[in-house]
């Protein structure tokens, strides 16, 4: 059986708010980093420096954005579309 169920539907359904919701987060966060764009980066660091709060909070963002929200957009995207493939002779 391929139908979706009502509780199936709505699931997809809040998944698809939530991907919206993370496409919002995802905006803002890149214009983080554009906001920080050449800000300190002609800085010369040292092997013992620490990174000043521009390099660390573009660095930061960026990592989330690649490593977390992207994936979590695109993987929850995929839930809230799927449809099983259907069997036999149907």
């Amino acid at each position: 059986m391929t139908d979706k169920t009502d509780k199936e539907a709505e699931t997809q359904k809040q998944l698809r708010r939530m991907v919206n919701d993370l496409e919002t987060i995802r905006t803002r966060l890149q214009e983080v980093v554009a906001l920080l764009a050449g800000a300190g980066e002609d800085r010369v660091f040292e092997e013992d420096d620490e990174p000043d709060v521009t390099t660390e909070v573009r660095s930061v963002v960026e990592c989330v954005l690649t490593d977390q929200i992207r994936p979590a957009i695109r993987d929850l995207t995929a839930a809230a579309e799927y449809r099983p493939k259907r069997r036999g002779g149907g």
